[in-house]
C-alpha cells in the first residue's frame, strides 16, 4: 500500500521485520491496542502467513516482503473509501504491489490490513474464534495479493478450495461448511484497481 494513513506514524509496533521459515521477510505493525489482547498474535499470523504460501499456486522469493498493518474499524474505513470507493468498515483489504503475473519475481508481495472490530463482530456472529477467523483472513489476504480472487464463480470455488487447504494445515475446519455461497456483487470502480477485499 503505497499511501498509509497519517496516524500510522505514531503506531506501536509489534515484533520486527524478520523471515518465517524460508517465508516472507514479515513486518507486523499495530494501529489499535485492542490487538495487544490476542493471544499469540504474531505465531498465529506466520503460521497463516506459510500455510497459505505453501498451498498457493505462485511462488515467492525467499524473503520477499509482506506487511501487515492490523488497525481498527475507524482507520480501515477511511483506507477503504478512499482506495475502494467503499466509505464503510471490512475485515481486511490487500494491496499487491505486483501484477498477478509479475507477482514471483517481485521482491514485495504487498500489504494486507485487518480490522479489530470487524474481525471480531464476524468471529462472534459465527460462532467461531477470534484467533481462527483472524487465520482465515490473513489466508484470504494473501491469496488475494497473489492474484487469487473471487468475482466470478469459478474463481471464487478456487479460492475457497486453496483457503480451506490451507486451514485445513492449521488444524482449522473449513469456514465454508454448511454455508450458502452468496451471490458475487460488482465492484465500483478503485482508484488503485489491484486493490483486493474480503467477501
Amino acid at each position: 500500500m503505497k499511501d498509509r494513513p497519517r496516524s500510522r506514524r505514531a503506531a506501536p509496533r509489534t515484533g520486527t521485520s524478520e523471515p518465517a521459515i524460508s517465508g516472507p521477510s514479515l513486518d507486523i505493525r499495530t494501529q489499535s491496542r485492542r490487538w495487544r489482547e490476542v493471544a499469540d498474535l504474531r505465531p498465529r499470523i506466520v503460521a497463516a502467513v506459510e500455510a497459505g504460501l505453501a498451498l498457493a499456486p505462485v511462488k515467492t522469493l525467499p524473503g520477499a516482503e509482506l506487511s501487515l498493518l492490523l488497525t481498527d474499524d475507524k482507520r480501515i474505513r477511511i483506507v477503504n473509501r478512499d482506495w475502494r470507493g467503499f466509505d464503510k468498515a471490512t475485515n481486511v483489504l490487500s494491496f499487491p504491489a505486483a501484477p498477478p503475473e509479475k507477482i514471483a519475481a517481485s521482491p514485495v508481495i504487498g500489504d494486507i490490513v485487518l480490522a479489530f472490530e470487524t474481525v471480531a463482530r464476524e468471529a462472534e456472529a459465527e460462532e467461531k474464534s477470534f484467533g481462527d477467523h483472524l487465520s482465515h483472513l490473513v489466508i484470504h489476504g494473501l491469496l488475494h495479493l497473489l492474484g487469487e480472487d473471487h468475482e466470478t464463480e469459478d474463481q471464487a470455488e478456487r479460492m475457497e478450495s486453496l483457503e480451506t487447504a490451507a486451514l485445513a494445515r492449521l488444524g482449522i475446519a473449513d469456514p465454508y461448511a454448511g454455508s450458502d455461497p452468496e451471490p458475487m456483487q460488482p465492484r465500483p470502480a478503485a482508484k488503485n484497481p489491484e486493490t483486493q477485499t474480503a467477501p
